[in-house]
C-alpha cells in the first residue's frame, strides 16, 4: 500500500471539497433570500454533507498517520441566477466525476482508500444526475417555470 498515494488524494479532495462545499453554502443561502426556498435547502444541506465527506476523509489522513493542512480557499464571484449556478454546477460535476475514477484507481491498493473514494465517487455520480436532471427540466418547461419549481 502506498500511503502517500492515499494522503495525498484525500489532502486534496479534502481541499478541493471544503472549498466547494463552503460555495454551495452561500449560494444556497443566497437563493433563498432571493425566494428560491427548495433550491436554497438543496444547496446548504450539499454543503452539509460534503462537509461529511471531508471529516471522513481527514479521519483516514490521520489513520494513515499523515498530516492533515488547511489549505488557502480560493476566492469566488456568486452567481446570481440559479439556473446559471446549476448549469456551472453540472459542469463541475461532470469535470469531478471524471477525475474522482482516476483518483479512485490510484488508490486501489489501499482498500479502505479505495472504499472510501468509491463511495464518495457514486454520491458525487448522484449529484451529476440531479444537476443533469434540473438542466433537462428547465429546457423542457422553460426556465420560469422551473424557477417556480424552486420556490
Amino acid at each position: 500500500m502506498d500511503k502517500k498515494k492515499s494522503i495525498e488524494a484525500l489532502q486534496f479532495l479534502t481541499t478541493e471539497l471544503s472549498n466547494g462545499a463552503f460555495v454551495h453554502m452561500v449560494q444556497g443561502k443566497y437563493f433563498e433570500a432571493q425566494g428560491f426556498k427548495k433550491l436554497g435547502e438543496k444547496f446548504t444541506g450539499h454543503y452539509q454533507e460534503e462537509m461529511g465527506w471531508v471529516e471522513k476523509f481527514i479521519s483516514r489522513i490521520l489513520d494513515l498517520g499523515g498530516e492533515v493542512k488547511v489549505e488557502d480557499r480560493k476566492g469566488r464571484e456568486i452567481v446570481k441566477t440559479p439556473l446559471d449556478y446549476v448549469k456551472a454546477y453540472l459542469d463541475s460535476q461532470e469535470k469531478g466525476v471524471e477525475m474522482l475514477y482516476g483518483c479512485v484507481a490510484e488508490v486501489c491498493g489501499d482498500p479502505t482508500t479505495y472504499d472510501l473514494l468509491k463511495a464518495y465517487l457514486a454520491d458525487e455520480e448522484e449529484d451529476l444526475y440531479w444537476s443533469q436532471e434540473q438542466v433537462e427540466m428547465a429546457e423542457m418547461i422553460g426556465e420560469q417555470n422551473w424557477l417556480v419549481k424552486q420556490m
